[in-house]
C-alpha cells in the first residue's frame, strides 16, 4: 500500500485501525514516512505510543518487527546470532565423512543457513510487501552503548556482520521508536530522527478513543470512566493511569454489567487503573467518592 498523500489522509488511516490521534501527531507521522525519516516518540507509559507502529503496520499492509529494549541489550542480540549447535554438527559431519575442507567448510558455516536473524537485520531484509514498520520500543531500557550502535543502523540503514560485511536495506524501514523517558537518550540519536511528545488526551481525544475501543459501552459509563480518569491524573500518584488503562477499567466495569460508578464500584476495580498498591491505597475509602463527585461535577452543563 502507498503512504498517505496528506496529514488528513494519515489520521483517517489511523482512525481505520482504531488510533486516534491528533492533527500534531498525524503531521509528524506523515512527514517520517514522507521524508524516510525514524521517528522518535516519548511520553508516559500507556499512552499510545507502542500502539502508533502496530496501526501503521496494519493500515499499510507491511510487517511490524519489534525490537523490545531491556537493560544490557546488546548488537548481537538486537542484530543476529550464529547457530552455534547447528555449525558444530556441520563440522562433525564433515569430520566423519573425511571430506572437509577448511576453507570450503569455514565458508559454509558463517553462511546464511546457520545465521539466525534478530530484528535489526530482519528489517534491513527486502520484502515483497515494502519496508516493514521497525518499531524499537522502550529506547530508554538499554544503555548507551546500544545507543550508539543505532547510529548506524538509523543513519545508513544498514547492520554490519564481521564475518560476512556489511547489510544495507534495499529499502529503508519505517522506523518508530519510543521512550518512557526514564532516562534521557543522546542527542546524536535524537538528532537522526523527528520527535514529538505523546501526552495525555484532552476529554473529546480520550472519549473518541474510547468510543472506538470498546463500542459497546453506553455514552454515559464512557463519560464518567473519562472523567474520573483525567481526574485521577491530577492526583499525587506514583504512577497515572495511561489510555490503555482507561480502556483496560472500561472492559472491565463492561464485563461487570456496570451502568454507572460508584465508591465502592471504582474500589473494587481500581487494579485496573492503578498498578501500584501505595496507589491503590490512597484511592480508598472517601477518596474515591471525592475523586468521582469531582469528575461528575466537571460533567455537569455549565
Amino acid at each position: 500500500m502507498k503512504f498517505p498523500d496528506s496529514i488528513d489522509a494519515v489520521q483517517t488511516m489511523l482512525a481505520g485501525q482504531d488510533y486516534i490521534c491528533g492533527r500534531a501527531l498525524a503531521t509528524v507521522v506523515f512527514l517520517s514516512l514522507k521524508l524516510g525519516r525514524p521517528l522518535f516518540l516519548e511520553g508516559e507509559a500507556g499512552v499510545g505510543k507502542t500502539e502508533i507502529a502496530k496501526a501503521l503496520a496494519a493500515g499499510l499492509d507491511r510487517r511490524l518487527i519489534r525490537l523490545q529494549c531491556y537493560e544490557g541489550l546488546d548488537a548481537a542480540s538486537a542484530v543476529y546470532e550464529w547457530n552455534f549447535a547447528a555449525q558444530m554438527v556441520a563440522i562433525r559431519t564433515a569430520e566423519a565423512s573425511g571430506t572437509a575442507d577448511r576453507k570450503a567448510l569455514q565458508a559454509e558455516l558463517f553462511s546464511d543457513e546457520f545465521l539466525t536473524e534478530r530484528p535489526l537485520l530482519d528489517a534491513m531484509r527486502p520484502d515483497p510487501r515494502g519496508a516493514p514498520v521497525l518499531l524499537i520500543d522502550e529506547l530508554d531500557r538499554t544503555d548507551e552503548p546500544f545507543e550508539a550502535f543505532l547510529l548506524e543502523a538509523l543513519s545508513d540503514f544498514q547492520v554490519t556482520i564481521p564475518e560476512i560485511g556489511a547489510i544495507k536495506a534495499p529499502e529503508p524501514p519505517i522506523v518508530i521508536l519510543t521512550s518512557n523517558r526514564t532516562r534521557e537518550v543522546h542527542d546524536a540519536l535524537k538528532r537522526r530522527c523527528l520527535y514529538h511528545w505523546v501526552d495525555y488526551p484532552d476529554f473529546d481525544r480520550e472519549l473518541d478513543i474510547l468510543k472506538a475501543r470498546a463500542p459497546e459501552a453506553a455514552e454515559t459509563l464512557s463519560r464518567e470512566i473519562i472523567a474520573f480518569v483525567q481526574a485521577l491524573r491530577t492526583e499525587d500518584l506514583f504512577k497515572k493511569p495511561g489510555v490503555a488503562e482507561t480502556i483496560d477499567w472500561a472492559k472491565c466495569l463492561l464485563a461487570l454489567d456496570v451502568i454507572n460508578l460508584s465508591p465502592e464500584l471504582i474500589s473494587d476495580t481500581l487494579g485496573a487503573i492503578l498498578k501500584y498498591q501505595d496507589d491503590i491505597r490512597k484511592l480508598q475509602g472517601s477518596e474515591a467518592k471525592r475523586i468521582l463527585d469531582q469528575a461528575r461535577a466537571s460533567l455537569a452543563p455549565a
